[in-house]
């Protein structure tokens, strides 16, 4: 059987050998087939070369695909000798050996070639919009792909009556999803639509027999029929004397059927099964004339379809597309589309806003379908001959700022170049980026910081005691995985403050000292921390005492009390003047600086000031507390401790300048603080005490602690930041 397999592959490579040296016979160099031919012999006698796991002879590929480069590209010498020698690379020949007898450029495209090749086995990635990037990455040079094409059409003509129809399907699904949309965006509409039409074949062939069968003409009869629609037409056009092209089209098997599924429908209800494009050559101030001209003259030769015109030359699309499109009923009753449009209109529509692979649906990248775009008016631009040179100069470079990477199992990812394996892990999810321990990158071991590169397959090591590090921000590109770890480590940072915050608070309990926010945050400032979270952090951590910053705190806190305390059953009570608003006959306990013998405290829960009414309140240690009869605790105290409650008013002035927080509402505006505090400080007798700030979404919120006699100097403050431009709101804090 062996032997038997090996006569079949040898004369098939005799037959193609034959075919391609006529082929070449205009472009090689002396000596090609000869030095070609014995390549070939060397690999086949060292038994080198065998069948694939799907019989098929790579040597029979390459000549294959060569002889179908000539026939549908051109017969370039280089690619043609580089599709050949790419199927032996690696036996007894080598890429080194390659570029010392054939020279750089076919060196090049057998490289590129071997890595393409080197792609497939990763997986199922080859059906992804990344595999089709990293295909393009990966070849650097334009023929390349073109080889790559023309090399699925000759397979896909070759596995025609492949006994394994799971490969064959493979092979469909594959040409339909990537050679053939590659093909589209290079112009290749041929290769195209052969590919298509054979994906069809193999993966729905009922369906595709089915509508062959409909169609019931060969395509050189369609081909005549359109012939016959366009004769009578072109002579009126003529007669007319209208410049133009006039040129028809049968839509592939594959392209009705896409239709009958998008529309729903069968095939007798698709009305564009042949088209005809007339294009006219004619100055700008002229083109509606002679479109509506032309399109007067075919339907007033043939039937229209009302329903089916499209007129967007009146009205333009919105990407610039500009056509006329007419259905008409042709010779036999056959549905005919034409579209009628000028020679500008035509530009715009192929190479324009509105590309051909656009208006079609396919899905596109700006900065491939620009250089895709770019490829098609060079080729088309070139002179016979030329093209092949002009191909060589042209560079895959579209990808070259991102790498493709795959995972173990086939996955691929694509991430910006100059990505680490930490970026990698992130990618693929963020709890996999925060427990990355390092990887193994084609199977060698690498650190978080290693640069990938495309084509690595990486797999991500972990471990459940990793946390994310603040150097890793220096790793990492990618802005998932930069906001990941910020957000990660504030979290923990949050987290420990809190506890930090904690640990203090119970030390100034068990201390027995109320904490002064205000009086804290000059602490916190003293000790030269930026934030309040990295105050408690260092006390979380232990890097800082509780002791040293209550002793801190102890020395900046200014007495709060107005007098020395004593026992509430030691107070004096003087009778209330007759002109008290609390009512005579009441006792009332008076305060103020020129009241002796009274022992009182302000209350810190409302810090009442000279001019507030105010109450007193006998507190369980004995000390009266003043606070105002507004006091978010004044309900609360009077209906439980109704007994304990005692009148008090002021008597003179009291002197000292008594704190009040204030909640200012404004535009975060540049400069709306400074000309707050300006303000304040021009003020007499008026002292700021401290200030916090918070912006959000434009806005800002103020709390500010001043130091006032009393409450007419408080309110005259108040309306005079009201004033301030920019602040929308000022109150006093209860």
């Amino acid at each position: 059987m062996t032997l038997i397999k090996e006569k079949e592959d040898r004369i098939a490579i005799s037959g193609y050998a034959r075919d391609l040296a006529r082929a070449l016979r205009e472009v090689a160099v002396a000596g090609d087939i000869g030095r070609m031919r014995r390549h070939v012999e060397a690999a086949l006698e060292a038994g080198l070369v065998d069948r694939d796991s799907h019989g098929m002879h790579p040597v029979v590929r390459g000549l294959d695909t060569a002889l179908t480069l000539c026939r549908n590209v051109a017969p370039d010498r280089n690619m043609v000798v580089a599709t050949l020698l790419s199927r032996i690379v690696g036996t007894e020949l080598t890429v080194d050996r390659i570029r010392q007898e054939w020279g750089d450029d076919i060196a090049g495209l057998v490289e590129g070639l071997t890595r393409v090749a080197s792609l497939y086995g990763k997986g199922n990635t080859v059906f992804t919009e990344n595999f089709r990037n990293l295909l393009l990455t990966f070849a650097r040079d334009l023929r390349v792909i073109i080889i790559m094409i023309v090399d699925r059409l000759a397979l896909m003509t070759a596995i025609n009556h492949h006994p394994d129809h799971d490969f064959v399907r493979g092979v469909a699904r594959e040409s339909a999803m990537l050679y053939a949309p590659l093909a589209h965006r290079l112009g290749l509409y041929g290769m195209k639509s052969k590919l298509e039409d054979m994906a069809l074949k193999y993966t729905l062939r009922d369906t595709y027999t089915m509508i062959a069968r409909k169609l019931n003409a060969t395509k050189v009869a369609r081909d005549a029929y359109i012939a016959d629609f366009i004769a009578p037409v072109k002579q009126r056009l003529e007669k007319e004397g209208l410049k133009f092209d006039i040129k028809g089209r049968t839509k592939s098997i594959a392209s009705i059927y896409n239709k009958m599924k998008k529309q729903g429908t069968d095939l007798d209800r698709i009305y564009d099964l042949f088209a005809i494009r007339v294009i006219i050559d004619t100055p700008p101030e002229r083109e509606k004339t002679d479109c509506w001209t032309a399109y007067s003259i075919v339907t007033d030769m043939y039937q229209p379809n009302p329903s089916r015109m499209k007129d967007w030359i009146s009205v333009p699309k919105s990407n610039g597309y500009e056509s006329l499109h007419i259905t008409v009923m042709g010779p036999a009753g056959r549905w005919v589309e034409v579209q009628i449009r000028t020679r500008r209109m035509d530009m715009v529509a192929e190479r324009g806003l509105a590309a051909h692979w656009k208006y079609k649906g396919l899905k596109a990248e700006n900065n491939l379908d620009a250089w895709m775009n770019n490829v098609r008016d060079i080729l088309e631009a070139a002179k016979d001959g030329e093209q092949s040179d002009m191909m060589r100069e042209l560079r895959m470079d579209v990808y070259d700022n991102e790498v493709f990477v795959f995972t173990p199992k086939g996955d691929l990812y694509r991430l910006p170049l100059g990505a680490s394996l930490l970026d990698f892990a992130f990618a693929i999810h963020s709890r996999l980026g925060c427990i990355c321990t390092g990887g193994k990158v084609n199977g060698k071991n690498e650190r978080l910081s290693y640069r990938l590169r495309s084509g690595d397959t990486v797999e991500v090591m972990t471990s459940p005691q990793q946390t994310p590090k603040q150097d890793w921000l220096s790793i990492v590109v990618t802005s998932k995985a930069r906001n990941k770890i910020r957000q990660t480590l504030n979290e923990r940072a949050g987290r420990e403050a809190e506890l930090g915050k904690e640990l203090l608070a119970r030390r100034f309990k068990n201390r027995k000292i109320d904490v002064e926010e205000a009086v804290l945050m000059k602490v916190i400032k003293k000790l030269g921390f930026k934030t309040v979270t990295d105050f408690y952090s260092e006390i979380q951590a232990e890097r800082l005492d509780p002791s040293s910053v209550i002793e801190r705190y102890l020395e900046l806190a200014a007495p709060q009390e107005a007098a020395e305390r004593i026992s509430a059953e030691e107070f004096t009570l003087q009778n209330q003047d007759a002109d008290s608003d609390r009512g005579p006959g009441n006792d009332v306990l008076v305060i103020g600086d020129n009241v002796k013998g009274i022992s009182y405290r302000l209350s810190k829960c409302c810090n009442p000031i000279y001019g507030d009414e105010v109450f007193g309140f006998v507190a369980s240690d004995g000390a009266v507390k003043i606070h105002r009869d507004d006091c978010p605790n004044a309900m609360h105290l009077r209906q439980r401790y109704p007994y304990r409650v005692i009148a008090v008013r002021w008597s003179g002035k009291l002197g000292a300048l008594l704190g009040v927080s204030l909640r200012i509402v404004g535009r975060d505006d540049i400069g709306i603080v400074t000309n707050i505090t300006s303000l304040i400080g021009k003020e007499k007798n008026v002292v700021l005490r401290s200030i916090a700030i918070d912006s959000h979404d434009g806005l800002f919120q103020g709390q500010l602690t001043v130091g006032v006699p009393d409450n007419a100097t408080l309110q005259s403050l108040i309306k005079k930041i009201k004033t301030v431009k920019g602040v929308k709101d000022v109150e006093r804090s209860k």
